[in-house]
């Protein structure tokens, strides 16, 4: 199979979807791989890096996605990128569809097969590989939320973990699952007070356990949202449904009881966000904006500027499954991983997951019936 490694276009996205490693595993597999001129530069890998390891250099992203079978990418595609879609085509990124109507019409007309990484789904429940990005997301998310709380970018002027006779900032987390989990140990080590919102009792024990009672927890509803919206100096979303828009758990009026100058970090951006008032995406060249007084952060490429330590961390997930894909055929791949299987959310011209079928009111078509 002819792999294909074009450059991303996202603002500010650095990341590249295989490192030279990988592209080396990949043709020790037997197979070809193509990347686009400068792909890898923004990691830390030169054109010859993945020369050196038998990779193809090509100039432009046409002939990439035009020689591939299989494209393998960091961030969804792009309107400026449809132009490329051709039937029979194997995309394998992160499309995150649910808050993308267009994007998957245009796969679906272009009978383009689309693997999301964020919906492959082990037995137990896990997204392995969403995972390592959502566990640097949520380590960045505090760190981007003190940055912006320092009074120059308009934030309250506070230190994150307060010093010796004045207290800490108030940390809350929506969520505790991996990015909860992540940006709360960062927040927790900078010395602020945490609390994190979750709706599992079990995961609420388990939070409990393993940060020895140092993190507050609380059940998530609305009474309990509102209420610890209302002290937050940093507000951290951080809940995710598998392949399907975030839930709207803070309203507008509970971002208006905010201290002014309190900041708004929304992991969940890149699926709709869970913030009312995340009403638009941000990039990382104009990350925030202000809203009724308090700073918004919408970045939906968080792990983009932290782009070696990323791509590393990305490889090392997708690469078996890449590997899985190109050396027994997308159609007996996914016959025999059901982890693999539940990472299609498009194929012949169909919408073969549920709730992107759901979320952009295309019908659904189970991928058991087109196999």
């Amino acid at each position: 199979m002819i792999i294909g490694v074009p450059k991303e276009i996202k603002a500010n996205e650095y990341r590249v979807a295989l490192t030279p490693a990988g592209a080396s595993m990949l043709r020790a597999a037997g197979h070809e791989v193509i990347v686009q001129a400068g792909a890898g530069e923004g990691s830390g890998f030169p054109d010859d890096y993945y020369e050196s390891e038998g990779a193809a250099i090509l100039a432009t992203a046409e002939e990439v996605w035009a020689r591939a079978d299989m494209i393998m990418k960091v961030k969804e595609p792009l309107p400026a990128e449809f132009a490329y879609f051709k039937e029979g085509l194997l995309l394998f990124t992160y499309l995150h569809l649910a808050a993308a109507p267009e994007l998957t019409r245009a796969l679906a007309e272009k009978k383009v097969t689309g693997v999301a990484y964020e919906t492959i789904q082990l037995p137990g429940g896990s997204l392995p590989l969403l995972t390592p990005m959502s566990e640097v997301a949520g380590r960045m998310a505090v760190q981007v939320g003190a940055h912006y709380l320092e009074a120059y970018f308009g934030g309250r002027g506070i230190l994150l973990g307060g010093v010796p006779g004045v207290p800490p900032a108030e940390v809350i987390v929506l969520g505790g699952g991996i990015v909860g989990l992540n940006a709360a140990r960062i927040a927790l080590g900078m010395g602020a007070s945490v609390t994190i919102l979750e709706r599992s009792a079990d995961r609420m024990r388990y939070i409990d356990e393993v940060f020895s009672g140092r993190i507050s927890t609380l059940m998530s509803n609305p009474y309990n949202i509102a209420n610890a919206v209302k002290k937050a100096d940093l507000l951290i979303g951080a809940v995710l449904i598998p392949g399907a828009k975030a839930p709207h758990l803070v309203t507008e009026e509970m971002v208006q009881t905010m201290k002014k100058g309190a900041v708004i970090v929304d992991v969940a951006v890149d699926q709709g966000g869970t913030i009312a008032t995340i009403d638009r995406v941000t990039t990382h060249s104009d990350p925030v904006y202000e809203k009724h007084g308090v700073i918004h952060y919408a970045v939906a490429n968080m792990p983009g500027a932290v782009p070696r330590t990323s791509t590393f961390a990305l490889t090392n997930v997708t690469l078996p499954y890449a590997l899985e894909l190109a050396g027994k055929g997308f159609e007996q791949a996914v016959k025999l991983s059901e982890p693999l299987s539940k990472g299609v959310n498009t194929y012949k011209g169909h919408v073969t997951y549920a709730k992107v079928a759901e979320a952009v009111d295309l019908p659904f078509t189970p991928l058991s019936q087109l196999l």
